[in-house]
């Protein structure tokens, strides 16, 4: 089932049940920024100059914006 196919329906349900509904998959994810949280400023910035390095020498591709979220919304 998509998301396109999933929210629809979970819009149609009361208030509290969307909630609790919102809340389970929520839980279920990591904390985003708790990896960033546990680098020093020199590793952050390093890690910053070698995804830039990745970046120019072709190494790795970036993303737009509307690319990374329609990836994520796959």
């Amino acid at each position: 089932m998509s998301i396109d196919q999933i929210a629809p329906e979970a819009l149609k349900l009361p208030a509290q049940d969307r909630a609790m509904l919102a809340a389970t998959p929520w839980q279920s994810l990591e904390d985003p920024f708790e990896f960033a949280i546990g680098r020093t400023d020199d590793e952050a910035i390093n890690l910053a100059i070698d995804r830039d390095t990745e970046i120019e020498s072709g190494a790795a591709v970036p993303l737009s914006h509307e690319e990374l979220m329609s990836r994520l919304r796959r």
